[in-house]
């Protein structure tokens, strides 16, 4: 799995641009939370057979940049959960996950490019 990280509102506008000729997946994660992290961790792990390797991923770290993540509901109208999984897709939020609800299965089904 490759992650790219988001690291400002600046880059969220040029990841939401992309998002109108790929869809892109956005995952909110606190370092410090342990659902978090299991979350994240079989997100990962599930990646690899989904078939979407198209899909680019974006890792968002809520506690190192907070007002990115806020940010990132503002713009996508999205209530900020943590941890939270959204596909863009044409510059919108398509899908949205949260905490252990979080599956690559559920999301393959919503990816339409």
């Amino acid at each position: 799995m490759n992650w790219h990280p988001l690291t400002s509102a600046e880059q969220l506008d040029q990841v939401i641009e992309e998002s109108k000729s790929t869809p892109v997946v956005i995952f909110k994660h606190s370092t410090s939370c342990s659902i978090s992290a299991t979350a994240k961790s079989r997100f990962e792990r599930q990646w690899g057979s989904a078939g979407i390797e198209h899909v680019k991923t974006y890792f968002l770290d809520l506690l190192r940049y907070r007002p990115v993540s806020n940010e990132v509901a503002e713009v996508l109208q999205v209530r900020h959960e943590s941890p939270q999984v959204l596909l863009v897709e044409d510059g919108v939020c398509t899908y949205n996950a949260s905490h252990l609800g979080i599956n690559v299965d559920a999301l393959k089904k919503k990816v339409t490019a």
